[in-house]
């Protein structure tokens, strides 16, 4: 049965992604896209206008993007994959920093902010003792604003909750466990070397290093 999937998204990779597949045939109902105060896709998906605006700095910064550069490319399929059309759109656009753009039915969006981020961390954490990130809370924030009754949703995980410690510990008194793994990088050695502004410099290390 088809089902659909929430996805947290700024740069709108993972839903392009997503899009490809069911129109390869992949059984997807639709998918809902999780917006944080940087809400541009969550606005176009609503009314069909592109307009950007101030960039707002959230507990999501993955997430903090105004101008998607995957998104212009689902604009070129929803234009009939016609070149000229998408650039000129986009011209405009990036001109005037807004543009009336194509929907695709598929689609579905919800606008979570940081109040509403730390909400589901709290509740998720709460019921079933499971910590998520904020980027993987905008997307189940999104799944439960935009789903519809009885729909199968799928909400992609997008990060370990111990990158974002400080989000993490304030909706939920918790700080989360370090993988081992990460925890070997933060108290490894450093190491790094010193190389001119030049870019024949770095190209030379480049073949030295992986030859």
């Amino acid at each position: 049965h088809p089902c659909t999937f929430a996805v947290p998204t700024g740069n709108f990779g993972n839903v392009l992604a997503g899009w490809y597949a069911r129109r390869m045939g992949t059984p997807i109902e639709r998918f809902i896209i999780g917006s944080n105060t940087n809400d541009i896709l969550a606005r176009w998906v609503s009314t069909g206008a592109l307009v950007s605006g101030e960039v707002v700095p959230t507990w999501s910064p993955s997430m903090d993007i105004q101008v998607s550069s995957n998104l212009e490319r689902l604009l070129f399929e929803l234009l009939d994959r016609d070149g000229s059309r998408t650039a000129e759109l986009m011209l405009r656009f990036r001109d005037i920093g807004s543009v009336e753009a194509p929907r695709d039915p598929s689609l579905a969006a919800a606008r979570i902010d940081d109040h509403e981020t730390l909400e589901v961390i709290r509740d998720v954490h709460e019921r079933y003792g499971y910590l998520i990130d904020p980027h993987t809370a905008v997307g189940i924030g999104a799944a439960r604003r935009a789903g519809r009754d009885g729909e199968r949703i799928v909400c992609l995980s997008t990060a370990h909750p111990a990158k974002f410690p400080d989000a993490v510990r304030q909706a939920t008194g918790v700080e989360p466990p370090i993988p081992a793994r990460l925890a070997a990088a933060l108290e490894g050695e450093e190491r790094y070397e010193r190389l001119p502004n030049e870019l024949e410099a770095v190209k030379g290390f480049v073949s030295a290093s992986v030859s």
